[in-house]
């Protein structure tokens, strides 16, 4: 089934972020100001999250969550705590200032609880 707008707009109205819907699927964005800089160039960061195939009242929930390497454990441990399967750690780029790191997590179950308990892991994170 879809994801309709207005369920968009309140998931990322609970999340902080900027959310869209193309009716399959709502993906938002929630801005992160690192100043970080790629090549000396200014790099705008975000958290990158994506809910869709609404199925019985559950979503697939997936997040690419931008970290400094510095919140790599401390962001690890408070997902697991809220039960997001964590599927990768890494990197994107070279050169970059600060050291920015990428993690995915992902989830089935009701969108409103995704987006309230990765609210929740989210604040362990400097704004």
């Amino acid at each position: 089934m879809n994801i309709s707008k207005s369920l968009c707009d309140r998931l990322a109205a609970i999340l902080g972020g900027k959310g869209t819907s193309d009716g399959k699927s709502c993906s938002i964005m929630i801005e992160r100001k690192l100043n970080a800089k790629i090549l000396g160039r200014n790099y705008e960061t975000e958290h990158e999250i994506t809910i869709q195939s609404l199925k019985n009242g559950t979503t697939l929930n997936t997040a690419e969550i931008t970290l400094l390497q510095s919140e790599v454990q401390r962001f690890t441990s408070a997902a697991r705590k809220q039960g997001f399967k964590v599927t990768a750690i890494h990197n994107h780029w070279l050169f970059e200032k600060p050291r920015l790191m990428y993690l995915h997590l992902e989830t089935v179950e009701n969108p409103v609880t995704f987006a309230r308990k990765l609210r929740a892991a989210l604040h362990v994170l400097k704004k």
